[in-house]
């Protein structure tokens, strides 16, 4: 199934204009930056944000750097009616994937879509209608893609409208793998590019990744990898001392 694209914009009208322009991608609207932060803490399917520079309460810039801070692959086109070359290169520091200025332009809209998440790929599959061993593969995305939020079992059964319960036997038999299992293997492969290629300490990729607390967070790199996170990632410097250098 194809990435959702989230509009946050206060103004009514122009989240309506957006929806129709996009047709033929799934599209979900906030009217504000809490509504939005609300929406994208949990664990989701949503691949591009199309966001409002001006709105009341958290303006787009701040929210800009909450999403790519807990976020940082997920797209983001920033929109504003105010032609400021400030505001752009604020959009640009906050690392946004694309700036566009109102009153829109089609072809900018549709284009800047189209390169982030490519051609729509016409009315989604009906959930129904896929087998389950697809069902499964779409549940494997989820996590991926949620890799640092907290996903519960729950969570990727409503993804694919089945029972909890069915999805854990269903995951077993297609992926060899149990859904905890693989969940953890997500989560543990993106912790070693985190202690590889930032400089993020155990803490804060802890919590990037949504454990409560490190002491969980540690545990389970260790059983997974044979070392504590610490002891990982100065291995690691040893092998490679430029990737050293950079994640000091």
């Amino acid at each position: 199934m194809a990435d959702k694209i989230l509009i946050v914009d206060d103004d009514r009208e122009l989240r309506c204009e957006l929806r129709e322009l996009l047709e033929g991608y799934d599209v979900i609207e906030a009217s504000n930056g809490e509504e939005a932060v609300g929406i994208l803490k949990k664990a989701n399917e949503i691949g591009l944000v199309i966001l409002d520079v001006m709105m009341p309460g958290m303006n787009g810039i701040d929210l800009l750097g909450m999403i790519k801070k807990s976020d940082p692959e997920l797209n983001i086109v920033i929109l504003t009616g105010h032609s400021s070359k400030d505001v752009a290169v604020e959009a640009l520091k906050g690392r946004a994937d694309d700036y566009i200025e109102k009153p829109l332009n089609i072809g900018e809209i549709t284009a800047a879509v189209e390169r982030l998440l490519g051609e729509p790929s016409g009315a989604a599959p009906d959930i129904d209608s896929m087998n389950l061993r697809d069902k499964v593969e779409k549940v494997k995305r989820f996590i991926e893609r949620n890799r640092y939020k907290k996903i519960t079992l729950s969570d990727a059964a409503r993804s694919v409208c089945i029972s909890p319960k069915y999805l854990s036997r269903a995951f077993k038999i297609y992926s060899k793998k149990g859904f905890n299992d693989y969940k953890l293997t997500v989560k543990i492969n993106a912790a070693r590019e985190l202690l590889e290629k930032s400089g993020y300490n155990v803490d804060e990729i802890s919590n990037r990744l949504g454990y409560e607390n490190a002491e969980s967070f540690i545990r389970q790199f260790k059983k997974i990898t044979g070392k504590p996170p610490a002891g990982y990632r100065k291995r690691f410097l040893k092998k490679s001392p430029k990737a050293g250098k950079k994640g000091r």
